[in-house]
């Protein structure tokens, strides 16, 4: 069949987006074709549209990390799954597009009760909350963290589960707008750092002692600050390089500002196989049907758009979630 994607020929730009029309072909074993009913946007797409990020396949590329779709034709192999179930899934590469195939034990399928929009919007973002809070760096109630970017996709997730969690949650954010929108979200405190210093701003809040946690996806723009606000043997996550890649990281600066501990994850270590997928999904499901979580799908834009999209992302123009209806 034929159908419209946009398409990669080379790295580049946001304008490196061709709209046009591709052959997808039939479902292998253990496969489905699915049909796209709204597709989540992300920072880490512009990582592989730009090259920052290698592609290991042949190009052109399709980028795009998340999806919600509807199944329409399944391969031979494939149990529990039928045509016309909704199902949503985050990774493999590959959903800018009107349909695909997919590995089947890489989706899940839909409670009733979450919107289609929705989960587009909060599967990459949503268990990437999950495997930080939980997984990383395990959030323990009376704990403080400290979570940059907290009105992105991901922050305005983390702050609602870390509250729920029981911890103090401080978040930073670009603009008065943006600083408002994190408080509505589960921050106790957010720092504008395009007018504070929030190493400052930190010390003042917690009294001089700093927080558990530190998780960075910004990179350049807040290293080696963030390791100044944790305490003795605090952990600086780093899942993320929104304003640049991190050319100055030394080991000694770990010792230098009390022994801490760092790491670099991706989502993908976390939920490896079905049965981790499946569990950290259940847990994000949950907390959305029992009103824990909220999303808001903050911009919306044709699946023909992701140049704009891109140039938006990248001059830091959105809050919250963006996606793409095919």
């Amino acid at each position: 069949m034929v159908t419209k994607a946009n398409v990669i020929h080379q790295p580049g730009p946001a304008t490196s987006f061709s709209y046009e029309d591709i052959l997808v072909g039939e479902p292998g074993p253990g496969q489905i074709l699915i049909k796209h009913l709204a597709i989540g946007v992300n920072f880490i797409d512009t990582y592989f549209r730009s090259g920052l990020n290698p592609w290991t396949g042949d190009m052109p590329i399709i980028v795009g990390a998340e999806a919600c779709g509807e199944v329409i034709t399944l391969g031979t192999d494939v149990q529990e799954l039928v045509a016309g179930d909704r199902i949503a899934y985050t990774f493999p590469n590959g959903a800018y597009c009107e349909h695909r195939i997919i590995d089947a034990d890489r989706v899940v399928k839909l409670p009733e009760d979450v919107d289609s929009e929705v989960a587009a919007a909060v599967m990459l973002k949503g268990l990437t909350a999950h495997y930080l809070l939980h997984g990383t760096f395990p959030v323990q109630p009376g704990q403080t963290i400290l979570f940059h970017a907290a009105a992105g996709g991901v922050g305005l997730l983390a702050g609602q589960w870390a509250n729920y969690l029981g911890a103090k949650v401080i978040g930073t954010a670009g603009s008065e707008e943006k600083v408002q929108l994190a408080l509505q979200n589960g921050y106790h405190h957010v720092i504008n750092y395009q007018q504070d210093d929030f190493v400052a701003q930190v010390e003042e809040i917690t009294d001089g002692q700093g927080v558990d946690v530190v998780y960075d996806s910004v990179g350049k723009d807040t290293y080696p600050q963030s390791l100044k606000c944790l305490k003795r043997c605090g952990m600086w996550v780093c899942f993320g390089q929104s304003s640049g890649v991190i050319d100055n990281f030394n080991l000694k600066d770990l010792a230098q500002h009390g022994s801490l501990f760092t790491t670099r994850p991706t989502l993908f270590d976390y939920i490896p196989t079905k049965e981790t997928l499946t569990k950290a999904s259940k847990a994000l499901f949950d907390m959305l049907s029992n009103g824990h979580l909220r999303v808001s799908v903050n911009q919306k834009f044709q699946l023909a758009e992701a140049s704009k999209v891109h140039q938006m992302l990248e001059n830091r123009q959105t809050k919250g979630s963006t996606i793409l209806i095919p």
